[in-house]
């Protein structure tokens, strides 16, 4: 697809090639030096035990306590030592952001997560957050998995990410007790007290014993009091210990003391455990290097979960080199955790306290800089992936760059599209943190570029609320070029998301705002826009309005790959509409410019529709040949879900030529592809095509059971047209069969559902229910 100017019903892009079956284990490394709490485990290890287990339900244990207190260590320490042991088929882990000073993860976002780390494509993930859970569920069915939900807020987020069946383990953490899981799901909760002082002062003894092993066990222990024995406050401790190996205990103890009453003079809270963990926090921060605690206090203005070391390079306005330098000294430090390489993220206490030291202790205006810097070179690095993602779609006019930002580049598609897989949490939250700094210049072109992305990779929970956002941005800043693009946007996402009437309501306004501002390149979008938005209603003499509208005024601005584009779309509606030679023309010449230009994503998409005219010109062995050719493309672009809906056409060529065997061959590949690819709607239809190639064979009774199952699917994703045609050929296979009194009731529903469409295939389908009717 390109921007909503695509063939419809195209097999998919170089994200659909993806899928590969791996086991996920996803789990992040343990703190080194994990005191036991032996007792807490010992619980843990019980419930994996027979006597522990309860068989009949999936298992959800709930790791609850105050913060700082060591729920997420204790959990991944656990993981780790249980893992393969008990959770073979791979091991499922999110922070659910319940406590950041932003806004905590939604379900959906966890679940698009998941469903990519069990190998399904973007492009197969639903948008409803209820599909999404049935197809996580459906996918954890049968498999011993491990499923840890760290730093959950509420149960309504939890919820949605548990296993369905037994075999399955959530392990949520929590600094709420979760009481409605236990109650309605049956959770085991357990909760995680401050350490016991013996453990406390072990703690501080592995994290430095390397360094200062002669250390008095009462002034370890003291150490262990002042940080109220928080692991969290104990490692921050540990590690400024551990690095002033020259300075006496005694020494670092005055200090803290001298840092404790500095903070009980100014809380207002009574909250021992808060107030030593800002005191250590605190203590810890004033021992930094001036470049380091700049550092820490500025990444308190990133607004995302985690972040990079190429956008701290820019927020510095410094070379990736010293910014790296800088990040490693915050990591050490144990202010900052390090995930991966170039990859770090905050503790959600220590993310609030730098942000609250980055009010105190800079500079209005050097905030608004820092900001302004990071803002852009998200805009600037997301530009870069959207000219490799959707190549043919016209950029944004972008401001200039700050000086010192230095944004990314990529050399290919799967480059581009990786960096936004790992990225888009942050640049969803870089759109509404734009809005937030007044920076609606940035906030809406942001939110344009990012319409490639999400459109390409499905990503509907962040789609939405960005392009939104994007479009009152631009009406504040007078954008009208802009609205029209987000309006545009809103509009795609509610095609894509089967909510017709809203799409149709901002494809239109979009349409609106382009006439009334000359914009006749927009224009020609917003017509095609509109024309696939009719297709998905099956309004066929509508959609080929429309877009043959479109393509005439690409052609009146001579361009000639767009107006290709949406020739093939009309011509694939002509086909539809009974105009079979009209159509051959204008997919032709569609066709010759895509091999001119050497779009072979067009060009196998393009031949899939030449096997449909030559079917209906009664040429099958042509129409073999083309569809051949557009599987070939498709295998050789590793596009797994084109072939999988090339196969379907494919079996109706060979039921064509009277080879129903072959036929059913090539249903089962489409079922199987389609399966792999957790895409139910086109399995549901290739058992469907399974039906009508048993009913060749004149095995009814078989094919009836295929059709049932394709109705059942369908009918869980909206029916429609789809599912008419599924009932009819259903009541079909009934008629002939010793179940032939079961034919009239979904003949009639089959007819109910047809009646709106007057199409040559809906007729043909309610002429065929008739005949076997009768």
């Amino acid at each position: 697809m390109h921007g909503g100017v695509h063939f419809y019903g195209e097999g998919g892009g170089a994200t659909a090639s993806r899928a590969s079956r791996v086991i996920p284990r996803e789990l992040p490394r343990g703190h080194r030096g994990f005191v036991d709490r032996e007792d807490v485990v010992a619980r843990l290890d019980h419930l994996l035990s027979a006597e522990g287990q309860d068989t009949s339900d999936p298992a959800v244990v709930v790791i609850t306590g105050t913060a700082g207190v060591g729920k997420t260590s204790l959990a991944l320490h656990w993981a780790h030592r249980v893992r393969d042991a008990f959770f073979p088929d791979g091991q499922l882990y999110v922070n659910l952001r319940g406590y950041d000073p932003g806004a905590p993860m939604d379900p959906g976002g966890a679940l698009h997560r998941f469903l990519r780390a069990l190998d399904v494509p973007s492009s197969a993930i639903p948008a409803e957050v209820e599909a999404k859970a049935a197809l996580y569920r459906s996918l954890l069915a049968g498999r011993r998995m491990l499923v840890v939900l760290d730093n959950a807020s509420t149960v309504g987020q939890v919820r949605p990410l548990l296993p369905g069946t037994p075999g399955s383990l959530a392990l949520v953490t929590s600094r709420s007790r979760m009481s409605g899981l236990v109650a309605r799901d049956g959770a085991r909760r357990i909760t995680l007290d401050l350490l016991p002082e013996p453990d406390a002062v072990e703690l501080l003894r592995i994290a430095t014993r390397d360094y200062r092993a002669a250390d008095h066990p009462d002034l370890l222990a003291e150490l262990a009091r002042l940080c109220a024995r928080l692991p969290l406050a104990l490692r921050i401790a540990a590690e400024r210990a551990a690095s002033r190996p020259w300075m006496a205990l005694g020494d670092l103890l005055t200090d803290l003391r001298d840092e404790s009453s500095l903070w009980d003079a100014l809380s207002s809270e009574d909250d021992e455990e808060a107030d030593a963990v800002r005191t250590v926090f605190a203590w810890s921060y004033r021992a930094l290097s001036p470049e380091a605690a700049r550092l820490f206090r500025l990444l308190g203005l990133h607004p995302g979960p985690d972040f990079g070391s190429a956008v701290v390079a820019a927020m510095l306005g410094t070379t990736l080199g010293r910014a790296r330098n800088t990040l490693d000294g915050l990591v050490g430090a144990h202010l900052l955790e390090q995930l991966g390489p170039g990859r770090y993220q905050f503790h959600d206490l220590l993310r609030a306290y730098a942000g609250d030291q980055a009010t105190l202790d800079e500079p209005e205006a050097e905030r608004a800089a820092v900001t302004g810097r990071m803002l852009s070179w998200y805009l600037h690095s997301a530009a870069a992936a959207q000219a490799k993602i959707q190549m043919h779609l016209g950029a944004v006019g972008l401001p200039p760059l700050p000086e010192g930002v230095t944004p990314l580049d990529f050399a290919e598609y799967g480059d581009a599209f990786d960096w936004y897989e790992g990225e888009r949490d942050n640049l969803a939250a870089a759109v509404h943190a734009a809005v937030k700094a007044g920076l609606d210049g940035v906030a809406w072109r942001l939110a344009a570029v990012l319409h490639s992305v999400h459109a390409e990779a499905k990503q509907f929970d962040s789609w939405l609320s960005t392009a939104l956002a994007g479009v009152a941005a631009a009406r504040r800043a007078g954008a009208r070029e802009g609205e029209a693009r987000l309006l545009e946007s809103v509009g795609h996402f509610y095609t894509e998301s089967h909510r017709l009437d809203q799409a149709f309501e901002f494809h239109r306004a979009a349409l609106a705002v382009r006439r009334d501002i000359g914009d006749r390149f927009g224009e020609a979008l917003s017509l095609n826009g509109i024309g696939l938005t009719c297709f998905r209603a099956r309004s066929l003499r509508e959609a080929r309005d429309h877009m043959t509208q479109g393509a005439a005024v690409f052609a009146e601005l001579g361009d000639t790959y767009r107006e290709a584009i949406l020739l093939g779309n009309v011509g694939e509606m002509c086909v539809e509409l009974g105009e079979t030679e009209r159509g051959a023309a204008l997919v032709g010449r569609a066709l010759a410019v895509f091999r001119e230009v050497g779009d072979k994503d067009c060009q196998s998409n393009a031949m899939r529709i030449v096997s449909t005219i030559h079917r209906a010109l009664g040429r099958p062995d042509l129409a073999l040949a083309a569809i051949g050719e557009a599987l070939e493309t498709a295998r050789d672009l590793g596009d797994k879900v084109g072939e999988g809906y090339y196969l379907l056409e494919l079996a109706r060529v060979q039921r064509e030529l009277s080879l129903a065997g072959e036929a059913l061959v090539s249903c089962q590949r489409a079922s199987a592809l389609h399966r792999r690819l957790a895409d139910p709607v086109r399995e549901a239809l290739s058992w469907d095509a399974t039906g009508e190639a048993y009913q060749d064979l004149d095995r009814h009774a078989l094919a009836a059971d295929f059709h049932r199952r394709a109705a059942a699917v369908l009918r869980d994703f909206g029916g429609g047209w789809y599912l008419a045609r599924a009932l009819g050929n259903l009541a079909c296979a009934l008629s002939v069969s010793e179940s032939r009194a079961e034919a009239s009731p979904y003949a009639e529903e089959a007819l109910g559902l047809l009646g709106g469409f007057d199409d040559p295939e809906s007729s043909a389908i309610r002429q065929r229910i008739a005949d076997h009717l009768r």
